[in-house]
């Protein structure tokens, strides 16, 4: 994979290897993210090419970074370790609901065979496309659309990923598992949501692990829980 990698912020040197050494040994292994693989590929992705130019120099910050129509990249914490979560292997086909700016899209692509990435806003499918190319990511398709009811027409999938909350969560997304097959999402409603593994068995069972609570952005359009009138 190709990298571009920039050098200044505001016109004063900056080094990027150095803040992006601290984002990994500051944040992300005290918040159990240990696996050699996913912690080599924090290094070899550089984040920073992904963040829009005038937050650039937030690349490395532990917080959300706004992309535009009120949404956000999410935390590099939160992102790595639903990376290491979902253990992905080297002929995965993946699906990625909100591919954002492209960076979770690389980190997929980089350690899996395929990535179908959906994005509600056409903005963001253009940019996310312009930020793989320009740094030699091409095991992927970039689609616009709404999924955050699922994405059957390039399913089954080995790995799914939403980068944004559901309360709750549609039967659609785990019936696109292949057998063996993992997903994380983040299930509930602000301030109660919790992050979930998702894995379907070689016989078809479906289980689901509690993680870790966090709270993010819902998808546009998730569906709702249901409301009791009495």
């Amino acid at each position: 994979m190709t990298l571009i990698q920039s050098s200044a912020v505001s016109g004063k040197s900056f080094d990027w290897d150095q803040a992006r050494f601290n984002m990994i040994e500051q944040q992300i292994r005290p918040w159990d993210v240990l696996d050699p693989t996913v912690l080599d590929l924090l290094f070899k992705v550089h984040r920073e090419n992904f963040v829009p130019a005038s937050h650039k120099n937030l690349a490395f910050v532990d917080m959300e970074i706004p992309i535009g129509h009120g949404e956000v990249m999410l935390s590099p914490k939160l992102e790595a370790r639903m990376l290491q979560e979902l253990s992905i292997q080297s002929g995965d086909a993946i699906l990625e609901v909100g591919t954002g700016t492209g960076y979770m899209t690389a980190l997929l692509a980089s350690l899996g065979g395929h990535v179908y990435s959906v994005d509600i806003h056409e903005e963001f499918t253009r940019l996310a496309g312009s930020n793989l190319t320009a740094n030699g990511v091409r095991n992927i398709t970039l689609e616009t659309g709404d999924a955050a009811r699922g994405w059957p027409a390039r399913g089954p999938y080995d790995a799914i990923v939403l980068t944004g909350s559901v309360p709750v969560l549609p039967d659609a997304f785990t019936d696109m598992l292949k057998p063996g097959g993992r997903m994380i999402a983040v299930v509930g409603e602000a301030p109660a949501m919790e992050a979930r593994l998702i894995t379907r068995s070689v016989t078809g069972a479906v289980h689901a692990v509690s993680l870790f609570e966090t709270a993010i952005r819902p998808l546009l359009n998730a569906p709702q829980r249901e409301k009791f009138v009495f």
